[in-house]
């Protein structure tokens, strides 16, 4: 199935314009992880923590991947790209559970947090690669 073509601003198809997004991403999972957990209100889910570092991730994924995608967009490598993407945001996802091990009221060096962290990371990669045709 091929996607009709998105209109997007120009500054879209700079690759700065994604990698400012990711950083701003670090900067707000930095927050996010410098104070108590959220009080939710509603019903309680088991692992519904794991379905947010995922779904954090795979966010982070695609503007990261966005961001090496358009440094050469003629002739991706993408088996590199997933690496290095997964790679990275697996390293941040390791750095993140440090921190929050030295947060009050957070718990911090859970493996299962991390996993779900790198398991993002690699379904935001290949579902980028599906996508990417928007930004071209």
């Amino acid at each position: 199935m091929n996607l009709p073509p998105i209109p997007l601003p120009s500054i879209c198809r700079s690759s700065s314009f994604w990698l400012v997004a990711f950083l701003i991403w670090g900067l707000v999972l930095w927050f996010l992880s410098d104070g108590p957990m959220p009080d939710l209100k509603g019903p309680e889910f088991p692992g519904i923590d794991k379905v947010f570092h995922f779904g954090y991730y795979f966010g982070g994924a695609g503007l990261l991947s966005a961001a090496f995608f358009l440094r050469a967009p003629s002739d991706p490598n993408w088996a590199t790209l997933a690496l290095f993407v997964t790679l990275i945001l697996s390293a941040v996802g390791v750095l993140d559970e440090w921190h929050q091990s030295w947060t009050p009221e957070r718990s911090g060096n859970d493996a299962g947090d991390w996993l779900a962290d790198t398991c993002g990371a690699l379904a935001g990669t290949i579902v980028f690669r599906r996508l990417h045709r928007v930004l071209t």
